[in-house]
Order: structure tokens, then C-alpha cells, then sequence
């Protein structure tokens, strides 16, 4: 999957605007085109939206009646809210109505969106209204979803409009990843690389079942993992081929993916043998988790073509 970049966001604190205890909520779906998507009316109403972020990713949209790009931006990602089927919910705030958000998260003006997972802020969202790049962009953040455990989906919170043929096509579960898709969401993470396996085993040339099996094995070599711990032990011993590969591994997870690439094509460069095939075929399978069309990817992959030859 070819995916544009997009910046990591400076750290913000949403907790600052969460409601005390038994105060009241703030969001309403009332008047929501989406089925997966959350009105935020009050910024008492963040700390659903922080907390639902642990279950599945979330989108924080900032928008403003004022600003017609955002509003455009605002229909593109409702529709694809509901073309995921729930894989992330849409938290849409009207920054005239409720701008305390806005100051929360330094948004210097609108559309302004960011990721969260976790609770935390790890995205902030390219402002184009070009479906094509957005599903991009998606579809990278699924997959981090994934590779740090998050792999629910949002609770429908309205019945989605309908187009005008009644034709309906959001995407249903997959049935081909029903036995992994299980797995991952009973925390056994075995067991959801055995299910993806069969998958490719059973047909080689399906690319995503490979990237997902990729991934969920990335999930299980940096559980627990420190990613500056790791960072600190691979710089103190370039030749520790274990050390450099588990640093790559959480540059992916954090989304320094040019830093993973360079790390192992220089370990490439420094190794021979039965080593050196190990750390080439480790990059491989990272190329598989970010995309082969990623165009990251393909400069890697040049680059590690010059190093082995």
C-alpha cells in the first residue's frame, strides 16, 4: 500500500479537559452523517473520546463552519468512517463551539487532525480532502494499531445515511482473517500469526494477508520493548546483529521508518554470510509492514541492492 508521510505531533495533554467524576458528557452523534462518528459538544466529551482511543484508533478532527476546506475534509473522512466499518472512529470538534480543544492541542487553525491511540496523540493527519491519500494514510495507522496491540472497533453511534441507489458499501468483516482477527482481539498473538500463516500458505501472491502477518510477528518481537533502551544498546554495539534488528523494529512501531531502513541496510553493509542474509531478509519483511509501494520502501530497496552488491 503506498502511503504519504505524516508528522508525529508535539505532546499534548487531553486529561486537562476531561470531566471530574459523575459530571455529565458532552458528546452527541445527533445529527451525524456517519455511523462512526462522535460529535464533540463539550470538552468534557474528550475523555470518551481518549478513552475509546485504547479500544481502537481514533480521529480528533478540528473544524469550523468558518473554514470550508475543513468542512469538506470533515465529509470525506465521515464517509470513510463508515467505508472501515468501525476500524476507527471519527471525533469531529467544532473549534468556534468548543475551542478549548483547540488550545489543548495547539491547533493554530483548522482543518487541523491528529491520531490517537492510546490515549496519546501519535499522528498528526495530512489536511487533504483526497480520499486516495487519506485511505493511505488509514491504512498506515490501522497497521500501527495493530502492531501495538489495538485492534478493536468503534461501537456504531447513528445509522449511517445511505447513498441515494441504496447501495451500501462499507466493508464487512473479512472472512479469510475471521480466525486471526479473533485471536488478536483475545490478546493471543500466537495464535493470530498461525491463522495469518494458513492464510499465506494457502495462497502466497496475497499480499495482505502477508502484510498482516508481518505485522502481528513485529507485535510480538517488541512486546515490553523500550524503544530508547533499545536505540542506546544497538548505537553501544553496531555489530550486535540482535540489537540493530530490534531497534529497526521499534523505529517501524513509532514510525521512523526511514531510520529502520537506513539502520538495517548499514548492518547489510557490515555483516557477511549467513548473517548478513538474516539481516536482509528481517528488511524484507519490514517492507512488507510499511508497504511494498510505498515509495520509502522502494529507495530501501535500491539502497540494499548497493549494499549487497
Amino acid at each position: 500500500m503506498s502511503t504519504p508521510q505524516f508528522s508525529r505531533p508535539g505532546a499534548f495533554d487531553l486529561s486537562s479537559l476531561a470531566a471530574p467524576a459523575g459530571a455529565p458528557g458532552g458528546a452527541a452523534s445527533a445529527g451525524a452523517t456517519g455511523a462512526y462518528v462522535l460529535d464533540v459538544t463539550s470538552p468534557d466529551a474528550i475523555a470518551e473520546v481518549a478513552e475509546a482511543s485504547v479500544q481502537h484508533l481514533v480521529l480528533l478532527s478540528l473544524w469550523s463552519p468558518q473554514a470550508p476546506t475543513s468542512v469538506a475534509l470533515n465529509e470525506v473522512l465521515t464517509r470513510l468512517s463508515d467505508a472501515y466499518a468501525g476500524r476507527f472512529l471519527l471525533a469531529r470538534v467544532d473549534v468556534d463551539a468548543v475551542p478549548q480543544v483547540a488550545a489543548a492541542v495547539g491547533a493554530e487553525g483548522v482543518p487541523f487532525v491528529v491520531a490517537l491511540l492510546g490515549g496519546q496523540p501519535v499522528a498528526q493527519v495530512p489536511p487533504s480532502a483526497d480520499e486516495t491519500a487519506l485511505r493511505g494514510v488509514l491504512d498506515q495507522l490501522l497497521q500501527a494499531a495493530v502492531t501495538n496491540g489495538v485492534t478493536g472497533r468503534a461501537v456504531p453511534r447513528a445509522v449511517a445515511a445511505q447513498p441515494p441507489d441504496g447501495s451500501d458499501d462499507r466493508a464487512g468483516d473479512d472472512p479469510r482473517f475471521a480466525e486471526a482477527d479473533a485471536a488478536l482481539g483475545a490478546g493471543d498473538i500466537d495464535a493470530a500469526i498461525t491463522a495469518y500463516q494458513n492464510v499465506v500458505t494457502a495462497n502466497p501472491m496475497d499480499h495482505e494477508a502477508s502484510e498482516r502477518l508481518a505485522g502481528v510477528k513485529l507485535m510480538r518481537r517488541t512486546a515490553g520493548a523500550d524503544p530508547e533502551k533499545a536505540r542506546a544498546a544497538a548505537a553501544g554495539a553496531p555489530d550486535d546483529v540482535d540489537a540493530q534488528l530490534l531497534a529497526a523494529d521499534l523505529d517501524v512501531v513509532v514510525g521512523s521508518i526511514e531510520d529502520a531502513f537506513a539502520r538495517l541496510v548499514d548492518t547489510v553493509r557490515r555483516t557477511s554470510g549467513d548473517e548478513r542474509d538474516r539481516v536482509r531478509t528481517h528488511l524484507l519483511e519490514l517492507f512488507e509492514i510499511v508497504g511494498v509501494d510505498d515509495p520509502r520502501v522502494g529507495v530501501a530497496r535500491r539502497n540494499l541492492s548497493m549494499a549487497l552488491f
